[in-house]
């Protein structure tokens, strides 16, 4: 089956088609490091990073880079906040956002360039564009003229009128045109700075995309991702100044755009005090089931996060889980197989997770219908066969990761065996019949939040309810 992919620059689905099978590329925009992510932000990390998985399933080298921008004004204005050099700054919440996304299941990209690492590149590309007549110096800043492109405004369809009336764009009187924007601009202490031909400055935030991907990935690349709010104007500026900077070669064949994240139908914002930041999220759930969450909706729609929807992810995922243990007791270790073909398939247009997702739950509805059935060495087969391919189903998409055990107990800790020393006792005290001492154990190991489940095995544990 070929991978299909909805192509916002032609508004259609498309067979994709790479330059090179041999090599695809991937660019996705990455966090700008000023902050903890918040719940929007983790949604393209885990989207472009499945794109990756499902790419590399047909292609033998996918070349995926996501960026992490470490100059911006929002930078500059938490460092001066907080009173400490931005290295702080950068420092700190890329490590934060790194971990994070590692917990929501997230692999690191092939390639993570970072803006403060490319500044001859983006002074190189602005110099280009100087040249060819397509940007101009002026006070201290070398701005894009958006005139000297004609294609500019193809990707979101929008007329240049338009895009003026209604973006936010800086009226300054050496502008050319007021939609014209900065790819570089002055920096005054303690601003970051490099020295340039247009003098001490930084690069504008839409450059240093472009400069990135044509550094690591060529001229022209296979796919470019990012959140449906990039569209205007961060990604009609880096077409503009990339097609124009290489010579009029396609920047990217193929856009992708995930929809926004909405908070109990509300949009997020700091106002209404209901920005959900993924560091805190997950002191509260697994990571697998937020990923579980941001999956379960098409990535091209809006998606409502809401606590129903966290706490439906687990008990889905406590399900599966406890299929596959008792797969496990009966069966022995199970290795992932192959995962299912409708599943692939799913994936494989436009990366349909929804259809996805619910392959999987059929999947484990079945398995835990065949392990009920009468024992034998050909219902046994079946049943270790379906095994398989669910978690070879989970390890495609980044769910059903952990050991079944140790999701049921989270999160180990000092207190397992305290737990598990109850347990024991519990047990003997049942076998003794001493049913009051047994059940004094149970309410403590309740009031802890700890679950016991009673069967033919012996008891099992698990934290929460």
């Amino acid at each position: 089956m070929t991978i299909r992919l909805y192509n916002t620059l032609n508004r259609r689905k498309e067979a994709f088609q790479p330059l090179d099978p041999e090599r695809v590329t991937l660019y996705a925009c990455g966090p700008t490091v000023y902050n903890y992510a918040h719940i929007g932000n983790a949604r393209p990390a885990v989207v472009f990073e499945l794109l990756a998985r499902v790419l590399a399933r047909r292609y033998p080298q996918v070349v995926y880079a996501r960026n992490i921008t470490d100059v911006d004004d929002k930078i500059n204005a938490a460092a001066a906040e907080q009173n400490v050099p931005i290295e702080v700054i950068t420092s700190r919440f890329t490590e934060a956002y790194l971990e994070d996304m590692g917990a929501l299941g997230v692999r690191p990209p092939t390639l993570e360039p970072r803006a403060t690492k490319h500044i001859p590149q983006m002074i190189a590309m602005i110099e280009r564009l100087i040249e060819t007549g397509h940007a101009y110096a002026a006070e201290g800043h070398v701005l894009f003229a958006i005139e000297s492109f004609d294609d500019y405004g193809a990707l979101s369809r929008r007329d240049v009128e338009d895009m003026v009336a209604g973006a936010r764009v800086e009226v300054a009187p050496y502008k050319h045109h007021a939609a014209d924007f900065v790819l570089w601009k002055p920096s005054e202490d303690p601003q970051p700075g490099w020295d340039s031909p247009w003098g001490w400055g930084r690069p504008g935030w839409h450059l240093e995309c472009s400069a990135m991907a044509s550094e690591h990935l060529g001229d022209t690349i296979d796919i470019h991702g990012g959140g449906q709010d990039l569209v205007f104007p961060h990604h009609e500026n880096e077409i503009a100044q990339s097609v124009c900077a290489h010579g009029g070669k396609p920047f990217a064949r193929y856009w992708m755009h995930n929809g926004f994240v909405t908070v109990d139908k509300e949009k997020m914002s700091k106002s209404l005090g209901n920005t959900l930041i993924v560091h805190e999220l997950l002191k509260q759930h697994p990571g697998e089931a937020l990923r579980y969450v941001l999956l379960s909706a098409h990535y091209r729609q809006p998606l409502d996060w809401s606590e129903d929807s966290i706490i439906q992810a687990r008990r889905t995922l406590d399900r599966m889980y406890a299929v596959l243990r008792e797969a496990r007791e009966r069966l022995g270790v199970v290795a992932p197989g192959e995962p299912g073909e409708a599943f692939v398939a799913a994936l494989e247009d436009d990366l349909g997770t929804p259809e996805a997702l619910a392959e999987m739950n059929g999947l484990s509805r079945r398995l835990g219908q065949a392990l009920n059935d009468a024992r034998g060495d050909e219902e046994d087969g079946k049943a270790h066969a379906m095994a398989a391919e669910l978690l070879a189903d989970g390890k495609l998409i980044g769910l059903l990761t952990a050991d079944p055990e140790a999701w049921f107990k989270g999160e180990a800790s000092e207190d397992d065996a305290a737990i598990d020393a109850l347990v024991r006792e519990r047990d003997e005290a049942r076998a003794a019949r001493d049913f009051a001492r047994a059940d004094a154990i149970r309410e403590a190991l309740t009031a802890q939040g700890v679950v016991l489940e009673d069967g033919a095995g012996g008891t099992r544990w698990r934290r929460g309810g």
